[in-house]
């Protein structure tokens, strides 16, 4: 790990301007991911921001939804009553992610920023267009089980690694940034970037920007949802696949549905098409099967993930079949 400075701020303002002064700097909240990729070598900032001290953990009802501010504890977000309330599948995927030590380090906004946990993209021995653009992606015929059969390129075929994100994607989360120019929002799914031919680059945030916080719409899903992670182990594993689906049922027939999945692309995979295919439907086991077919018609395989073009529509399905059934 190389040498490097570190400060703390207490305010936006003065987060902000700590990284327009430097070029190399970073902001530091939970660090469960930051420093190991530092401790890799992969990220080298000269100077650390900590912003840990920022007025940003608040988990607030609002008129129109919930806001969560971008420093609060996944724990605490996955254990607070009114995300449980309103918001079950974000309660869900957040139990499921990570271990209950890293949950309490770990920061809504960190959770969004973290980057792929591709093996090549950690050994910096081995190519890896993510790590050192035009090197090469030795992932592409490489050992393949844990990456993308949606959305890759020439360039990288790594996956997403988060299952907070998969729930805040199919959730129609919207995300509040400020920076120099002012303050933004951007629409989750828009957040994070398929790796064209920029791998390098994660998301569209700028530059200096800081994560200020993640609205939540309220909606009429709360009652029918489930958060299905597939796993090598049960305990601090990332997901092959995971799906986390949501559905409003009126007289045995669907109202209105969200799914995404995770595990199988460079971003949170939605599946509108076959929300929409779905919606009037009834709650059938039949109709899951036929919308998961659907969701699967661009899924391509990378040899060793192979597996996935299976398991992937079985747990949406299986994902569905839970939710449904919940009274």
């Amino acid at each position: 790990m190389n040498q490097f400075s570190y400060m703390r701020v207490t305010s936006k303002e003065s987060a902000i301007a700590a990284l327009a002064k430097d070029k190399a700097a970073m902001f530091l909240a939970g660090g469960t991911n930051l420093v190991d990729l530092m401790k890799s070598g992969v990220t080298s900032p000269e100077r650390l921001v900590d912003i840990n001290n920022v007025p940003l953990a608040t988990i607030e009802e609002t008129k129109t939804g919930l806001r969560i501010g971008a420093l609060a504890k996944n724990t605490a977000v996955a254990e607070n009553a009114l995300v449980i309330k309103h918001f079950p599948l974000l309660s869900q995927a957040l139990k499921a992610g990570a271990s209950p030590q890293l949950r309490n380090m770990a920061t809504v906004g960190g959770n969004m920023m973290q980057r792929t946990r591709c093996h090549y993209f950690y050994d910096s021995a081995l190519p890896c267009n993510k790590r050192s653009p035009g090197s090469g992606c030795g992932a592409i015929g490489g050992f393949t089980r844990m990456h993308a059969i949606f959305g890759a390129s020439d360039k990288c075929i790594a996956v997403h690694p988060s299952d907070m994100c998969v729930a805040l994607t199919a959730l129609d989360a919207v995300i509040t940034v400020t920076g120099p120019k002012g303050e933004r929002k951007i629409p989750f799914g828009d957040f994070h970037r398929l790796p064209g031919d920029t791998p390098e680059q994660d998301n569209n945030l700028q530059r200096g920007e800081l994560i200020i916080a993640v609205d939540i719409p309220f909606n009429q899903l709360a009652a029918h949802t489930h958060y299905l992670k597939v796993r090598d182990r049960a305990s601090y594993a990332f997901a092959l696949v995971s799906v986390g689906a949501a559905m409003q049922i009126r007289g045995g027939n669907i109202a209105d549905v969200r799914l995404a999945m995770g595990g199988v692309a460079h971003k949170p995979w939605r599946l509108k098409e076959a929300e929409a295919w779905l919606k009037e439907k009834s709650a059938t086991e039949e109709n899951f099967r036929k919308a998961a077919s659907m969701a699967m018609a661009n899924a391509k395989s990378q040899g060793g993930n192979a597996f996935k073009l299976t398991l992937a529509p079985n747990t949406i399905v299986e994902a569905l079949k839970t939710a449904a059934a919940q009274a």
